[in-house]
């Protein structure tokens, strides 16, 4: 149940850009780090240009990534991989003009501390636990 939050600055940013950046990182989500695209959320958030600087310096064209994952379900070569295909969509969607500082950041969030529809992840998972032992016991 992945939350995506994508921030971009400069750069012709309208709906159709919006819609892509969408949908790379949401296959992204699915495809490198085995998350289920019913509950990946993507979010885009366009600031004004000139409100981004980098050393203190406005820049033409800047975006941010930051994902939100249970932690423990990735793993380092996935993450790294993740990393490196947003660097990419960035400078595909955005342009080559990019900064160094264009971010990606991975949080890894204890399954105890969030959740979805009011059910924490390490609720879900006690829950298919007890499921798998019940089935078990009846196919016993």
């Amino acid at each position: 149940m992945p939350f995506v939050h994508i921030q971009v600055a400069g750069a012709q940013i309208g709906a159709r850009e919006k819609q892509t950046l969408q949908k790379h990182a949401t296959g992204f989500m699915v495809d490198i780090m085995r998350k289920r695209p019913e509950v990946t959320a993507v979010l885009v958030d366009v600031a004004e240009p000139g409100s981004w600087t980098v050393g203190g310096e406005p820049v033409p064209v800047a975006a941010h990534l930051d994902v939100k994952v249970t932690r423990g379900t990735n793993t380092h070569e996935e993450k790294a991989r993740f990393v490196a295909a947003v660097a990419a969509m960035f400078r595909q969607v955005l342009g080559p003009d990019l900064p160094l500082a264009a971010y990606v950041v991975i949080d890894e969030i204890e399954a105890d501390a969030w959740g979805y529809d009011g059910v924490t992840q390490e609720e879900r998972r006690l829950l298919r636990a007890q499921a798998a032992a019940a089935e078990a016991a009846r196919a016993a």
